[in-house]
């Protein structure tokens, strides 16, 4: 659906349908890989639309608005249906700027914005889930038949370079991950790649979106997925998340071991991704993460 939506005029046509009344404004967003997005105004409501194969995801974006609080906007989530063979989802608009925008410039500011996003994640109340943390670590890093995503295994083992990078990975997980805790934090595990949006002037989170990778562990992997992309974007290296987490005191009842906590996530991160571009076949950014997962398999644990 994200690649091969319906045209403007089709969506006009079933969102004027849908509300009874005219729409306007409509645009297309910047959507997923798995859903389009498309902005629109009904009377003076401000929503969006967006459309998927499954419904399933916006199911959990739904449940998603109890975590809203002021540091954790959450968009509710006000139908979901059927439609263009395939589902759909209406929710209200949040405005701001894409966390990845920022410059680095601007770390002293948006450090902190970071930072009270992470304290709100590890806020929100512990639910009924009884899965192991551990157990999805290394789940993560299996080519499961069963998944959406499947069938990468192959395409790294063709070539020897990244295969032997995967591998050393996989064992230093294994390893590491016997000694991380089995926390119950809400994890978002998407952090960035335009989930985020924050102010014009960085000083605060305006909304955070797609809620399907998000699962219940330990809350220094959202850390690792700021500081391993933070390679990547220059205005959240710089606002150096891992040490400003590490001196933050809502964050001071969970630090035992953090240096490894947060190096075994960084790398995980990393192999994971290795998987995601050979099943994309986009071998440029294959190869940026195949470079920043070396680097950080070779530097270490961060102290």
């Amino acid at each position: 659906m994200a690649r091969h939506g319906p045209a403007t005029p089709q969506i006009r046509s079933f969102l004027s349908d849908l509300h009874g009344e005219p729409v306007t404004g409509l645009e297309p967003l910047s959507g997923g890989f798995w859903s389009s997005a498309y902005g629109y105004r009904v009377g003076d409501r401000e929503l969006v639309l967006r459309l998927s194969e499954t419904r399933e995801w916006f199911e959990v974006d739904r449940a998603a608005a109890a975590y809203d609080s002021t540091d954790l906007p959450v968009p509710l989530v006000l139908e979901i249906g059927d439609a263009f063979g395939g589902a759909y989802a209406i929710s209200v608009r949040h405005h701001g700027r894409v966390l990845e925008t920022v410059d680095p410039s601007e770390a002293d500011v948006v450090g902190p914005t970071i930072v009270r996003l992470l304290a709100a994640l590890k806020r929100v109340p512990p639910g009924q889930e009884t899965s192991s943390w551990r157990g999805w670590l290394l789940a993560g890093l299996v080519d499961d038949p069963g998944r959406a995503v499947r069938g990468w295994r192959p395409k790294l083992a063709a070539d020897p370079e990244i295969d032997a990078l995967f591998r050393a990975c996989e064992a230093t997980v294994n390893e590491l991950a016997s000694s991380c805790p089995e926390r119950r934090d809400l994890v978002h595990g998407d952090l960035l790649h335009s989930n985020v949006l924050v102010s014009e002037d960085a000083s605060r989170v305006t909304g955070v979106f797609s809620w399907k990778c998000s699962t219940r562990g330990d809350f220094l992997y959202d850390t690792a997925w700021c500081t391993f992309w933070g390679a990547y974007h220059p205005g959240i290296g710089a606002a150096d998340v891992l040490h400003r987490v590490m001196a933050d005191p809502a964050f001071a009842d969970g630090l035992d071991g953090a240096a490894e906590r947060h190096h075994c996530y960084e790398l995980h991160i990393g192999a994971h991704h290795l998987g995601w571009c050979a099943w994309t076949d986009d071998r440029e950014s294959l190869r940026w993460v195949a470079d920043r997962t070396a680097s950080v398999l070779e530097r270490g644990p961060v102290t």
